[in-house]
C-alpha cells in the first residue's frame, strides 16, 4: 500500500516542483511590483492542481507508451536490416508527430490571421485555411526530412557539428533572400515543431536506433535529431513564404 501511495505521490511532487519557480515569479510580480491582489484565486489554484496533475500524466505516458514504442520499432527496424524502410518509417515519424503538434496548429493560425490582417493573403475563411494548412505541411516535410537525415548520420556515423553547421548556414543565407514577413514565423516554426508528440518519439527513436548498432554510442550518437527537427523548419518555411 505505501508503495503504490508513493508511485502516486511521487510524479504529482515532481511536476510541482518543476512548476514552483513559475508560481514564485508570478505571485511575487503581481503581489510586490503590480501591487494588486491575485484575481480568482480560487479559479487559479483550480487550474494550477489540474496543470500538475495533467503534467504528472504526460510524464508517467511518456515512461509506460511512446518512449518504449521509439525504442521498440527502432531495434525491429535494425534487425530486419532494410535502409529504406527505416528511412521511410523515419519520415513519416517525422511528418506524422508534426503535423499533430498543437503549438504547431496555433502558430500556424495565428500566422494566418496576421497575414489576412496585413493583407499577405487575402482576408477570407478559405484562403487563412489553405494558407495555415500550407504552413503546417510545410513545416511536416521539413520535418520528415531532418529525421531521415539525422538517421542516416546515425547509420552512417557522420560529425553532427558539420551537418549543423552547414545548415545553419543555409538559414542564413536563405534569411537574405525570403520577404520579411515570413522570417519570424519561419524562425518561431522551428521551435514549435520540437513539442510534446515530436519530441519524445523522435528521441526514443533516435537513442534507439544507436543502441541498436553495432559500434554506436546512445550517447554520442543517439541524440541530434531534435536538432536537425529545429533546423529545416526554418528553411523550409523560408522557402514556402518565398513561393507564394
Amino acid at each position: 500500500m505505501a508503495t503504490q501511495l508513493k508511485k502516486i505521490i511521487s510524479p504529482l511532487w515532481e511536476s510541482t516542483r518543476d512548476l514552483l519557480p513559475i508560481i514564485i515569479v508570478i505571485a511575487f510580480f503581481q503581489i510586490f511590483v503590480l501591487q494588486k491582489p491575485i484575481p480568482n484565486i480560487g479559479q487559479l489554484f483550480v487550474g494550477t492542481g489540474l496543470v500538475i496533475l495533467g503534467l504528472s500524466l504526460f510524464v508517467k505516458g511518456l515512461e509506460i507508451g511512446l518512449f518504449p514504442i521509439g525504442e521498440s520499432m527502432a531495434y525491429a527496424f535494425a534487425r530486419k536490416g532494410s535502409v529504406v524502410w527505416l528511412l521511410i518509417f523515419s519520415f513519416s515519424l517525422g511528418f506524422g508527430t508534426t503535423i499533430a503538434e498543437p503549438a504547431l496548429i496555433a502558430v500556424a493560425d495565428k500566422a494566418a490571421e496576421v497575414a489576412a490582417v496585413g493583407q499577405v493573403i487575402s482576408d477570407t475563411e478559405s484562403t487563412r485555411a489553405g494558407y495555415a494548412s500550407g504552413l503546417r505541411i510545410t513545416v511536416a516535410l521539413s520535418v520528415g526530412l531532418a529525421i531521415v537525415i539525422g538517421v542516416l548520420r546515425i547509420l552512417k556515423g557522420w560529425p553532427i557539428h558539420y551537418l549543423i553547421i552547414g545548415g545553419y548556414m543555409g538559414v542564413v543565407i536563405m534569411t537574405l533572400f525570403a520577404p520579411k514577413e515570413i522570417i519570424g514565423i519561419a524562425y518561431d516554426s522551428g521551435g514549435v515543431t520540437t513539442s510534446t508528440i515530436t519530441v519524445p518519439l523522435v528521441t526514443a527513436l533516435g537513442v534507439g536506433l544507436a543502441s541498436s548498432i553495432k559500434g554506436r554510442n546512445p550517447m554520442i550518437d543517439g541524440f541530434g535529431l531534435i536538432a536537425f527537427a529545429s533546423l529545416t523548419p526554418m528553411i523550409f518555411v523560408m522557402a514556402y513564404g518565398m513561393l507564394i
